[in-house]
């Protein structure tokens, strides 16, 4: 896992996750080995991007001094079309349910996944 692709948290436009080759099964937190059945080393592939919101919380209070110019904002779980779910920012319209496809967007000095309805 040492070349491992990379994804937002490393600044660049790309949700990665990794998939099993043994039992198939998805993870989107990476680790050196799969969590479902302990087979090392799952490949690593980049999201489509593509995802169903799953909850949406619309955040009203500034958790850090640094986020306080972007209160309110939504923050959002989806399940991405790869089998995964992740937590990320989304539009204040989104709704449980609604297809959306994420682009990235600067929050707080940092670029991070941001889910819009599909058009």
């Amino acid at each position: 896992m040492t070349d491992r692709i990379a994804d937002w948290t490393k600044g660049a436009e790309a949700i990665v996750y990794q998939s099993c080759d043994a039992c198939g099964a998805v993870q989107y937190f990476h680790r050196s080995f799969c969590a479902a059945c302990g087979a090392p080393d799952p490949a690593q592939k980049r999201a489509s991007g593509t995802a169903t919101v799953y909850a949406t919380s619309l955040v009203c209070r500034a958790a850090t001094p640094e986020t306080r110019a972007h209160v309110p904002y939504n923050i959002v779980l989806v399940d991405a079309e790869e089998g995964f779910r992740m937590m990320a920012h989304g539009a204040s319209d989104l709704a449980i349910g609604d297809i959306v496809t994420a682009s990235y967007q600067p929050f707080a000095g940092k670029l991070v996944p941001y889910f819009e309805k599909t058009k």
